[in-house]
């Protein structure tokens, strides 16, 4: 870096035109100006240059006159660990981000400066300090300036973070969120007794290349931690001397996390705690340490390999993805993930996967019918719209479109023809053909708005037991692809025909009432007394469960939705109570994990899938808490029934 003094600036034309017409100068007088260039500083940097480090003091704005900036983050140990945020040119200014320093609020973070900025080609920068800030504070024009930087910086700024969420999402950056702590803690972690000197810890601390330490008593159990920031305001800056304890200057009772506790939860107790150094316990004994750095350096790339092949497959790759996936349900199995957990991460990875096979029919239509003639939604049913499927079962999906043009032949032809190829598409993928017909490749599952809104009035007049059938599978639709708008204006329909017309939904909890779910006073105690050997757990306990949840979420507003996302609905809504909503997701879990461990094994062995259990091959204490499930999912049912007056 290279510094010159104004009279530099003044003597080039184009730099000090720059200055004296930017927004905080234009408004000064001539003395003014210079007494405030007198304050600046001109820089000038070599390419790739650091022009502010991340523990750079931020006492004022760059302006950029000459050149191309980043700035970037660091988002690992390694120099090239880093990831650009904004790429600034001639003009541009930056430091708005510090404006709360130079405005008195006060920072709570322990390090404010996370970021570092870079000259990407030779670049000269004038430094404006606050002071000159400050001094033309009153002109409201300057004040303008700023507020508009400051939004217009903003804006961008959450841009740009809306579309890494979407990218992170999209490409697998979540996966760690799978990841037990004790998977990416440091252990043992560095433990000192109380009593022992504050030198002895500093020394323990730069042999063992560690920045904190933790306190412990004589029985291990945590007491404190140390940090080097500790050592250096609560030590070095009040003079203290080599007498001091550990305990004295240990923070006392710090937040802690458990090391069976997943990689959110430790993000989150960072987030929340405004922590850097999170001990690790089992117990009251720590058994290890985490940094928040560890857990944004940090990432299992088999998700992020398998979203990479599904987005890049073609024709002869496709089916193989299949395979890959089943790879990384076997992991969750073997590895004891809770259910619900297991099937969160699966169908993010077959939403994937659904969606490319519609990417690839949209782009095999459009070659031949030319661009889409009106927006469209694509939506799932059955388990994938539940996001329970494990292992690829039917089709069963459905598309909407825009009433504009769709009338006319051009229209009817596209959709026609994206409904057939996104079947076929599915179908290489591994995705067998609905036994029912219910898939977009069949004209009753497409159409207009309009056109679904004639369909469900004739299921709710016309309520027969084939129909509500159709309708259940219906009820259990996701919205995975298309035009958010349209899908959003499809669920208003939805809901306010089904609102205005409760005929299909007292019809449905009608046929419900005829099926009722064994319990402990019903069928299930001779069951198990092995008068009847088997148990199909999708016909007495899923589709019970997921009937319920329908209905009586519907009933009250809700058309969309998980199992999961129905069990809170009903629970804001007042509809069921905390400890109800509570033994409803034990339920869930029970019976879904029968369900995945029944199948998977099925799979393994070479069998067709079966939803058959025998009680035989159950553990006593599986067989209870089956029981209890059982007992759960008829409660809902009768509750479901009851808001019917059907009891």
């Amino acid at each position: 870096m290279a510094r010159y003094g104004w009279m530099m600036l003044r003597e080039n034309k184009e730099f000090m035109n720059k200055v004296e017409n930017h927004p905080i100068f234009s408004g000064a007088t001539a003395a003014e100006f210079r007494s405030l260039l007198d304050q600046c500083e001109l820089n000038s940097y070599q390419k790739h240059e650091k022009v502010l480090y991340a523990k750079s003091p931020r006492e004022g704005l760059l302006l950029i006159l000459q050149g191309v900036t980043e700035v970037c983050v660091q988002t690992g140990s390694k120099r090239e660990d880093q990831e650009v945020l904004e790429v600034l040119e001639s003009g541009e200014m930056i430091g708005f981000s510090s404006l709360a320093d130079f405005l008195g609020e006060e920072n709570a973070h322990e390090e404010a400066f996370t970021v570092e900025v870079r000259a990407v080609e030779p670049a000269v920068c004038l430094r404006i300090p606050y002071e000159v800030l400050e001094a033309r504070w009153h002109d409201e024009n300057v004040r303008a300036f700023v507020l508009r930087q400051v939004a217009a910086r903003l804006r961008e700024i959450y841009a740009s973070l809306a579309e890494q969420v979407k990218l992170a999402n999209q490409w697998g950056e979540s996966d760690p969120f799978i990841r037990r702590v004790q998977d990416l803690m440091n252990e043992p972690p560095l433990a000192v007794r109380e009593h022992t000197p504050v030198d002895e810890v500093a020394r323990t601390m730069v042999e063992e290349s560690t920045s904190s330490a933790l306190v412990v008593d004589q029985d291990d159990c945590l007491l404190g931690i140390i940090t080097e920031k500790d050592l250096v305001q609560r030590v070095v800056s009040v003079g203290g001397n080599e007498k001091m304890t550990a305990g004295e200057i240990a923070t006392i009772d710090p937040v802690t996390i458990h090391r069976n506790a997943y990689y959110y939860e430790a993000m989150s107790t960072f987030l929340k705690n405004g922590v850097k150094h999170l001990p690790v316990t089992d117990g009251l004994n720590p058994v290890g340490m985490v940094t928040l750095s560890d857990l944004l350096r940090k990432k299992n790339r088999g998700q992020f390999d398998i979203l990479q092949e599904i987005e890049s497959s073609d024709e002869q790759t496709l089916p193989d993805v299949k395979n890959a996936i089943y790879s990384v349900l076997h992991n969750l199995i073997e590895d004891e993930m809770p259910t619900l957990h297991t099937m969160d991460v699966i169908t993010t990875l077959y939403d994937r996967l659904v969606r490319h096979c519609v990417d690839l029919a949209v782009e095999e239509v459009t070659a031949v019918h030319g661009r889409p003639p009106a927006a469209f939604a694509f939506f799932q049913m059955g388990s994938g719209g539940r996001g329970e499927q494990f292992l690829l079962t039917d089709q069963d999906h459905f598309l909407v479109y825009e009433e504009a043009e769709v009338e006319a032949e051009k229209g009817k032809a596209y959709f026609t023809a994206l409904g057939e190829k996104i079947t076929a598409w599915l179908e290489h993928a591994g995705y067998k053909p609905c036994d029912g017909n219910m898939m977009a490749s069949f004209a009753s599952w497409r159409g207009t708005i309009t056109r679904w809104q004639e369909r469900l009035r004739t299921w709710g007049l016309r309520a027969t037991n084939e129909n509500i059938l159709l309708g259940h599978n219906f009820l259990s639709f996701r919205f995975l692809y298309g035009d958010d708008m349209l899908a959003d204006r499809f669920k208003g329909m939805v809901n306010e025909q089904l609102q205005s017309s409760r005929i299909f939904l007292y019809r449905a909890a009608e046929e419900e009432k005829h099926n009722p779910v064994p319990t402990l006073d019903h069928p299930i105690r001779a069951l198990f007394r092995m008068k009847k050997e088997t148990i199909d757990i999708k016909k007495n306990a899923l589709f019970p469960l997921h009937h319920s949840l329908q209905i009586l979420s519907t009933k009250n507003g809700m058309i969309e939705g998980t199992p999961k996302e129905r069990i809170d609905f009903l629970l804001k809504q007042g509809v069921i109570s905390e400890a109800f909503a509570d033994e409803l997701q034990f339920a869930y879990e029970v019976v879904l994990h029968i369900r995945v461990s029944q199948g998977w094994a099925a799979h393994q062995r070479g069998e067709s899938p079966s939803s058959e259990l025998y009680f035989r091959q159950m553990k006593t204490r599986d067989k209870e808490e089956l029981i209890l499930a059982l007992k759960t999912i008829r409660s809902l049912q009768n509750q479901m029934l009851a808001s019917f007056g059907m009891q």
